[in-house]
């Protein structure tokens, strides 16, 4: 039976530079990960009664639904944040190939 597009899910993760490189390879490496984007970013936010801002990286994690718990797990292991970013974005629709490249690539995936 044919996976549903919606199995496929995109996770953003902020992390420090200096951290994510080790997260993504990490995630990826463990197969949690089918592939991990890294990208510069800015963010401001609201943390301990004030207003930071700082340099991060945004980790762009492509997987499948049924990973998000042991995904989850690995980073607030690894990640050096007291609460990390995590968000699931649900894929809708996306290139055949590349869903299956996904599903292929992650641990014990049928």
């Amino acid at each position: 039976m044919e996976a549903l597009k919606t199995d496929y899910v995109i996770v953003l993760c902020t992390a420090p530079p200096e951290e994510a490189v080790k997260l993504a390879k990490i995630l990826v490496e463990e197969r949690l990960a089918a592939c991990v984007n890294l990208a510069r970013v800015r963010s401001y936010f609201f943390w301990e009664s004030e207003v930071c801002n700082e340099n991060e990286d945004l980790l762009i994690i492509k997987t499948k639904r049924r990973k998000l718990d042991d995904l989850t797990a690995k980073i607030r292991e690894i990640h050096s944040y007291e609460v990390p970013e995590i968000i699931s974005i649900p894929i809708m629709d996306g290139d055949e190939r590349y869903l299956e490249w996904i599903a292929t690539s992650l641990k014990d995936d049928t």
